[in-house]
C-alpha cells in the first residue's frame, strides 16, 4: 500500500479489474466481503468527493487523479479496516477501484493520510500519527502508527493548516542551511499568503523534494560552489546537478538542513539529498524546481526519518534512525 498524506481517499484494487497493477496479495474481491457496503449518490461520504457519480444503481462512484497523471476509478463504498491485532474500525469509507492507472506499480492501493474529512485518520478520530520510510536498499518494511507518542528526540515543527486547502498538512519551515550557512531565501517563500497559496507541504506521497525556482536555483547553486571537487555528470530526468561518483568509494559533500519556525533544525544524512540514479555511479542532488506556488518536502527526504504528525496539538516531529 502507498502512504499518502497529500491526499484523502482511501482505496484498494478490486475485482473485477478492468485495469489492475499487479500485486503480491490476491486482489480484493468486495463479493467475499461479509462487511463490505456500496454506498448510495446521496450518501454524506459521496457528496464529501471532489469527482464523484452514479451508477445505474444510485451507487456511488469515485475517481482520484494524482499530479504525476496516475488515477483510480470504481465504487465507494464502506468496510471494516482491520489493523493486525490492534483493533478495527467499521464502516471506513474507502474506494474500490476497478480502474487503476499510472506509476504506482506494484501497489495494491494507497492509504490516505491528509487531513481532509474523508482520510484514513479522520474517519477513525486519530489524535496522531506516524511514519517510517524504510532506506531503498534496505530488507524491511516501511511502518504506520496511529495514536502513538512520537519519540522524545524528536525534531519538532509546527504543523499549519490552510483553510483552503484542508488535505495538506504545511509545515513552519523559515529557512534552509547548506553548508552550514543559511541560504538568502526570504522566509515568504515558505508561507501561505492571504488568498492560500504558497507554503511547502510535508508529503509522503512525493517522492522528490520541490522548491519553488528562485529557492531551488539558490540551493543548487550553493551546493555546486561546495561540489566543485566532484566530477560533474550533467543532468538526469528532472535533476539537473548530477555527479559520476563511479571511481570513488568515498566522497565529500556540504551538509543541508531544514530549519523550522520555532529554532529547531533538521540535519539531513547525504543518502537523503545525493541519491543513485544508475548503477554505474551517477548520483544526482533530489531537489527540484517547481514554477507552481506550492513547495513540497518529498519522501526521499524523509526516509529513514519517522515522521510524526501530533493532530491535537498541530505539531510535526522528524525522528531520524527511528524506523
Amino acid at each position: 500500500m502507498v502512504l499518502d498524506t497529500g491526499s484523502d481517499i482511501t482505496w484498494v484494487q478490486c475485482e473485477p479489474c478492468s485495469d489492475c497493477y499487479q500485486q503480491s496479495d490476491p486482489i480484493f474481491s468486495p463479493s467475499s466481503s461479509s462487511t463490505y457496503s456500496r454506498l448510495s449518490c446521496d450518501a454524506a461520504q459521496c457528496s464529501a468527493l471532489e469527482v464523484s457519480a452514479c451508477a445505474n444503481s444510485q451507487s456511488c462512484l469515485y475517481q482520484v487523479s494524482y499530479g504525476d497523471g496516475s488515477f483510480t476509478v470504481g465504487e465507494f463504498a464502506t468496510e471494516t479496516v482491520s489493523f493486525g491485532k490492534s483493533g478495527s474500525f467499521s464502516e471506513v469509507a474507502i474506494g474500490c477501484g476497478h480502474d487503476n492507472e499510472g506509476l504506482f506499480v506494484g501497489a495494491a492501493g494507497l492509504i490516505a493520510l491528509g487531513g481532509g474529512s474523508l482520510s484514513l485518520p479522520t474517519q477513525i478520530k486519530a489524535s496522531s500519527f506516524s511514519y517510517c520510510f524504510v532506506d531503498r536498499d534496505s530488507a524491511s518494511s516501511s511502518t504506520l502508527d496511529f495514536n502513538s507518542a512520537r519519540p522524545g528526540d524528536s525534531v519538532i515543527a509546527p504543523l499549519l493548516r490552510n483553510s483552503r486547502r484542508s488535505t495538506f498538512f504545511y509545515v513552519g519551515l523559515t529557512g534552509i542551511s547548506v553548508g552550514g550557512q543559511m541560504l538568502s531565501i526570504p522566509a515568504s517563500v515558505f508561507q501561505v499568503d492571504g488568498s492560500g497559496s504558497g507554503g511547502i507541504i510535508v508529503d509522503s506521497g512525493t517522492a522528490v523534494t520541490r522548491l519553488k525556482s528562485t529557492a531551488y536555483n539558490t540551493l543548487r547553486d550553493s551546493f555546486v560552489k561546495y561540489t566543485q571537487h566532484l566530477p560533474s555528470a550533467g543532468n538526469f530526468a528532472l535533476f539537473d546537478t548530477c555527479y559520476d561518483l563511479s571511481s570513488m568509494t568515498r566522497a565529500s559533500v556540504p551538509t543541508l538542513a531544514f530549519h523550522f519556525s520555532g529554532g529547531k533544525t533538521l540535519p539531513l544524512h547525504p543518502k537523503n539529498y545525493l541519491i543513485p540514479v544508475d548503477s554505474s555511479g551517477k548520483f544526482c542532488l533530489a531537489f527540484a524546481p517547481t514554477d507552481g506556488s506550492l513547495s513540497i518536502i518529498g519522501n526521499i527526504q524523509q526516509q529513514g526519518t519517522r515522521v510524526s504528525y501530533d493532530l491535537a496539538n498541530n505539531l510535526v516531529g522528524f525522528s531520524p534512525d527511528k524506523c
